[in-house]
Order: structure tokens, then sequence, then C-alpha cells
């Protein structure tokens, strides 16, 4: 009798052994093997019929069926040839052939992806690698401006960073870009033991919303420029981190200051709106 429905350990065990996968800690491949877990996720995500999802690393289709259970159309971006190539199957199989015909697969490196078949994505879910999380979180938020939801699971760490606000220890350049575009909100934590093989860490479930982009002359990458120099290095005051930006520290403290800002402060404890206002008003004074 054949398989239907989500995948359990027993099943993401024999597609793993058919394509001679080994799980690599250099892509960060750890797979849900529990189908509540899986079920939680998705109901977390707000995902309906009517949402077209953009998933990144679908790898054996845990996630991938529990979000085509909702009705959703789904667009799943996977690097990995064996991977890709399965997956359409997989949810035939267990699914049937509606589920298999709402679903795109896209076998590229989502660092790389610069358009998606079909109409846009209304939300983003995913179980992001622990190790490109961040660049592909934001290349998504940046290329696809459409999803206006997201949840992803990350490392709990990742998580952390991605939800923290100006002022706390774990504060950096991901918590201020991903504020760029969205309210990121952690919403739950995942153990180990649902996955295979078992990681050695927590896994966290951020929840993005989008909002509207800071109101500022400055650009994205100029403002992106500003939070990288001010958390290169990080125990500097804004003014002298920002130094090189501006040409010197004297052009860069009366940058800040004309921005309302005390040049003395240090990078963490500002927000994106303020990063941005600085941004704005350093933009006349790189040479």
């Amino acid at each position: 009798m054949p398989e239907t429905g989500l995948l359990d350990p027993a099943s993401v065990r024999r597609i793993a052994a058919e394509l001679d996968l080994r799980p690599t800690k250099q892509r960060g491949q750890n797979f849900v093997v529990d189908p509540n877990t899986v079920r939680r996720i998705v109901a977390l995500s707000g995902i309906g019929a009517d949402d077209v999802v953009l998933e990144i690393g679908p790898g054996l289709g845990s996630l991938t069926l529990g979000l085509l259970e909702t009705g959703a159309r789904v667009v799943a971006v996977e690097i990995e040839d064996r991977l890709a190539h399965r997956l359409e199957r997989t949810v035939r199989e267990r699914m049937g052939d509606d589920a298999a015909g709402r679903l795109a697969v896209v076998n590229a490196d989502a660092l790389e992806v610069s358009q998606l078949p079909g109409p846009p994505p209304s939300a983003l879910v995913a179980n992001l690698p622990y190790n490109v999380s961040v660049p592909v979180l934001l290349r998504m938020m940046e290329l696809f401006p459409e999803w206006r939801t997201g949840l992803v699971m990350v490392q709990l760490e990742v998580a952390d960073r991605l939800v923290a606000a100006p002022g706390s220890k774990v504060y950096g350049v991901p918590s201020a870009k991903v504020a760029w575009y969205a309210e990121a909100t952690r919403v739950g934590t995942v153990p180990p033991k649902v996955f295979w093989p078992v990681p050695n860490v927590d896994s966290g479930l951020v929840r993005l919303v989008r909002r509207p982009a800071p109101d500022t002359t400055a650009t994205r990458e100029d403002t992106f420029r500003v939070i990288d120099a001010a958390f290169a290095q990080r125990r500097k005051m804004l003014r002298a981190a920002l130094g090189s930006l501006a040409g010197s520290a004297a052009e860069a403290s009366a940058a800040i200051a004309d921005a309302g800002i005390d040049p003395q402060l240090r990078g963490e404890m500002l927000g994106v709106d303020s990063f941005a206002a600085i941004a704005e008003r350093l933009a006349p004074r790189v040479p």
C-alpha cells in the first residue's frame, strides 16, 4: 500500500537511502521528520489556499507537503539536483496529481535566483540552512517584494539576532537590515529531536510581516553601507566607526549630529530609521 500524507522518520530515511543522500553540514541539511512539527509551522504561517508560497531549501519535502496540504501553490527553490528532481514525485506519490500540479520546483542556488515561475509569491515559509540563512532571507526580501508575510525556521541563535531590538546584546547587522523590510517576531522554538540528522542546537521560528521602508531619501544600499560600517567595529562610537565613509571622523560627526543623533553613541543603540537618517545626511559628504 503506497504511503500517503506527510513524511515520517521511516519515509524520510527511505527516500534518502534511495537517493544515496548523506546530509552534509556544509549545506546545513537537517530534515524535519515529525509531521506534527510541520503542521505547527504551517499553522503559525497562516498560509491558505489563495497563497503562493516561496519555499527555500525544501529538501526531501517535509514542509512542502504540509504547505500543499492547505491548498496553496508552492514554488520550491532547491540547490541539490537529486532533491530537486525527486520532489515532485514525492508530492505526487503522497498527495496525488492535484497537489503536484500546484508545485513548481526551481533547481538553483537561492543566492543566485533572480526570477520565479508563475505568479509572484504572497508568502515565504522555509527551513533555512543555518550557514546561509541571513543572506538568503535578505535576498528574498529584496528580490520579491510581493510577499507580505513569512515564517522562517532558523538556528535559535540566528532567530534571536533577527528579532533583536536596539540595545540588545545580540542586536547587529541582521537585526537592522531585516527591519528595513519587515517586523520580525519570534513565535516559537523547535527541539533538535524532530530533525534528521539531529542538530546540536534548538531552532527558532520567526514571523515576518512586511512594513514600509523608512521614510528617507537615502537608498537601501546607502543605509546598509552605514549599518555595515557601524557594526564592523561595534565597540567604537559612531563618529569613529563611520569616519571612513565620510572621509573623516569630523565629517561623520557632523552628519550624525545633523540627523539628530549623538555621535558618541554606538551603532548597537540605533534602529534602522536612525541609520537611514544618517545615510541621508552622509550622502552629500561622501567623496
